[in-house]
Parts: C-alpha cells; sequence; structure tokens
C-alpha cells in the first residue's frame, strides 16, 4: 500500500450491487450523436449534417478506419429524432423512412461487420424530448423486443413527458424486458437526472442494480461555462456519486465536447482528464470527418484512456481546493499507482503552484511520474517539493506509479516547471503500450 488512509478509503468505494449483464465492466467510449446535431432532420438542406443512416455510417468509417476503435472508441450512439412520427401496425418503433431507408438491422450489421456496436435512444414517456413516439409504460416490452430483434447493443432510455411514479415503474420495467430478450443491451438510464440527482429521491444502489450508466445531472452544452456547470455539480456531491460507480455502474457527467466550438485546447484536456478521473463514459460529440489534429489528438492519448479504463473502476474525487484557485483531484489505480490532476480555475494567466507528494497524502518513497500530455517522465521522492505551472482553465495530470527503486536519473524540482504542451506529441512510454 503506497497511499494514504484517504486514498485506501477511496478504493472502498465501490458499489456493493452492479447490474448483472456482464457489460461496461469499464466505462463506455464511442461516439454520440446529440449535442453536435440535435434534431436536425433536414435532409434536403443539410444532408451530411442531418440524422439519418448515412451521419452514423459517416462516424461508424471514422470510428474503424482512423485509429478510434482500436483505441476502445466502440460505440456508435444513435439519440432523439430517429423514428417515424408513427408506429407501426404491430405497434412497433420505426425509423425514419427517408432518413433511415435500409433500416436500423441494416445499420447494426454495418457496424458490427466494423467490430462497432450500436447505441439507440428512447424515452419512458408518452413521447420523447423531441416530440417522438415514446415508450410509456404499456410499450417496454415490445420496444426491448424490437431493439434485441434490430441486435442493437445499448440503449439509451430517456424521460421527458414522465412523472416520478411512471420513472419509479418504467426504468426497472425496461431493465427487466431489456434482460428477458436474451440479448446483452448496455442500458443507460436518465432517471437520476429528472429526479435531482441526489437522495433521497435517487436510490444509487437501486440504479446500480438496474442500469450500466446513468445520466446524474443536465445536459451538456458546447461551452466551457457549461462543461464547469457540470465539474461544480460533481465535485459538490462527490461524498454521494463515489461509492455508487464501479465496473457495470457508472456516473454520466454527459458527452465530451472537445472538437466542436466551444472549448479552447486547454480547456479540452481539462475535460479530458477531469472525464478520466471521475471515470466517466467516453461518448464524443462532434464531426469526426473535420476534427482538428488538436482535438484528436487529445481524445486518442493513449494515458488518459487507460486511466479512464482502468479495471479497479474507482471514481477519483478532489482532495484539495486552495485560494489561489488550483484543485487537486485523484483516483487510485491498479498496481497501487494513481491518477492526479492539477486543474486552474484561474482565467488570468497561468500559475506556479508549489506542492510535494507527502502533502498530498502519498507515503514514503521514490514514485515515477509521467506527464499525461506531454509523455515526460521522471522520479520524484515525495518530501520533494515541485512546481506546476498551470494554465488558466487548463490542467496538468499525472500518472503516478508506485515508488520505484532510486536510480541515478532524479526528478529535480525545476523540471517538472520546463514541461510545455505540444498537442502533436502524444508518444507512450513502455509502460503504457
Amino acid at each position: 500500500m503506497h497511499l494514504t488512509v484517504l486514498v485506501f478509503a477511496l478504493a472502498l468505494s465501490v458499489p456493493t450491487f452492479a447490474l448483472d449483464n456482464g457489460l461496461m465492466m469499464t466505462p463506455p467510449m464511442g461516439w454520440l450523436a446529440w449535442e453536435r446535431y440535435r434534431c436536425n432532420i433536414d435532409c434536403e438542406s443539410d444532408p451530411k449534417n442531418c440524422i439519418s443512416e448515412n451521419l452514423f455510417i459517416d462516424m461508424a468509417d471514422r470510428l474503424a478506419e482512423d485509429g478510434w476503435r482500436e483505441l476502445g472508441y466502440t460505440y456508435i450512439n444513435i439519440d432523439d429524432c430517429w423514428s417515424s412520427k408513427q408506429r407501426d401496425s404491430q405497434g412497433r418503433l420505426q425509423p425514419d423512412p427517408k432518413r433511415f431507408p435500409r433500416g436500423i438491422p441494416e445499420l447494426s450489421h454495418y457496424l458490427h461487420d466494423r467490430g462497432l456496436k450500436l447505441g439507440i435512444y428512447a424515452d419512458m414517456g408518452t413521447y420523447t424530448c423531441g416530440g417522438y413516439p415514446g415508450t410509456p409504460l404499456d410499450k417496454i416490452k415490445i420496444d426491448a423486443q424490437t431493439f434485441a430483434n434490430w441486435e442493437v447493443d445499448m440503449l439509451k432510455f430517456d424521460g421527458c413527458y414522465s412523472n416520478a411514479t411512471e420513472q419509479e415503474q418504467g426504468y426497472p420495467a425496461m431493465s427487466k424486458a431489456l434482460n428477458a430478450t436474451g440479448r446483452h443491451i448496455a442500458y443507460s438510464c436518465s432517471w437520476p437526472a429528472y429526479q435531482g440527482g441526489l437522495p433521497p429521491k435517487v436510490n444509487y444502489t437501486q440504479l446500480g442494480e438496474i442500469c450500466n450508466l446513468w445520466r446524474n445531472y443536465g445536459d451538456i452544452q458546447d461551452s466551457w461555462d457549461s462543461v464547469l456547470n457540470i465539474i461544480n455539480w460533481f465535485l459538490e456531491n462527490q461524498d454521494v456519486l463515489v461509492p455508487a460507480a464501479g465496473p457495470g455502474s457508472w456516473n454520466d457527467p454527459d458527452m465530451l465536447i472537445l472538437g466542436d466550438f466551444g472549448l479552447s485546447m486547454d480547456q479540452s484536456r481539462s475535460q479530458m482528464a477531469i472525464w478520466a478521473i471521475l471515470a466517466a463514459p467516453l461518448f464524443m460529440s462532434n464531426d469526426l470527418r473535420t476534427i482538428s489534429s488538436g482535438a484528436r489528438t487529445i481524445l486518442q492519448n493513449k494515458m488518459a484512456i487507460a486511466i479512464n479504463q482502468d479495471p479497479l473502476g474507482i471514481q477519483g474525487r478532489r482532495i484539495l481546493k486552495e485560494k489561489s484557485g488550483i484543485e487537486v483531484f485523484l483516483r487510485p489505480l491498479s498496481n497501487n499507482c494513481s491518477a492526479l490532476v492539477f486543474f486552474s480555475r484561474r482565467t488570468d494567466m497561468p500559475y506556479r503552484y508549489k506542492t510535494s507528494l507527502s502533502k498530498l497524502n502519498y507515503t514514503a518513497g521514490l514514485y515515477k511520474i509521467t506527464d499525461v500530455f506531454t509523455s515526460k517522465s521522471d522520479t520524484l521522492k515525495d518530501s520533494s517539493e515541485f512546481v506546476v505551472s498551470v494554465n488558466p482553465t487548463g490542467v496538468v495530470m499525472w500518472y503516478v506509479s508506485a515508488p520505484a527503486k532510486l536510480s541515478r536519473h532524479h526528478f529535480y524540482n525545476s523540471k517538472i516547471q520546463k514541461y510545455a504542451y505540444n498537442d502533436y506529441d502524444n508518444a507512450i512510454p513502455p509502460s503504457f503500450l
């Protein structure tokens, strides 16, 4: 054991119960349409960006051909506005015939042939949030079976146009119905987001028994203010949220918006780093056909992904909140390792933050430190003070290995100050290959 009691307590904060479908033992990764494409159904004027089978085929091609799939980004998730406005003659949901002329099964097969998975959207109210047919209580079984027949791999179940009583019945009922189909379908519940996200209205033990992941808070928007609001809510309520997360059961702070229009490169690194610390699902919502090299480098950072995907599945937390505007996050990882994030809320200039590993509750020893976004490594003694320079609204993220044997190449206090970000430098040390 190489961390103190604070970190050990984090390691014990795993859920007692989890949905027993064997799915999503690490946070799911992939691409989700909503934030970037919303309910754009104007395929005549905007054929490349409307909600249609062509959009999802394009994104599937990018995941399969541009290195995303091999890194773990395997889900292509349809959100709202995919269906026809009416059910078919047998009462089943059906896709819009103009925008999905070949049907959902063909799209599913296209993805599966490329080693990808298909996610779909439904809403347990009378209508979806976009005004399409919902899945009220009397339609849950038929819709679950329809999704299984289509060979869907994941369902996001929203909660517009439903009340608390209907949600209390409907979310567990859909979990049971999905399992009864015999097909392994991962289950994302929006239930807590509609009930304020906190006890007593939200029972996280029950959620862990019926859902693989759940939205706790409101929808993300393409802005730093939106990202920050979500981060703030998760940190303010971390004592409730951390014990709820674990293999097969994840808190979901919503989509990654890197590569869209609202974040700087520093803010993009911040979202990626904090989502990794939070053991959050990594669902991108962007245009993979035109994504910038900088955003792509961040999203494809192997070390950040490895931290997010750590098999222990322990959600990290904020351990320090300084008056200077610097905050420190810690996540325990496998093999007595950990991840640290130094996050700046400042908006004026880079801040030089001075501390030591012992002040961050690390026990005596010599540690190997790897900067996640520069890939530079060295060793650092627990008692040695160091300085990190954190850009405004930015992060410095470290992978911290267990105490190492003393080597000739020491980690000098000044060295870490000299690290500079290079969006194109993402070489991974041997321990991460």
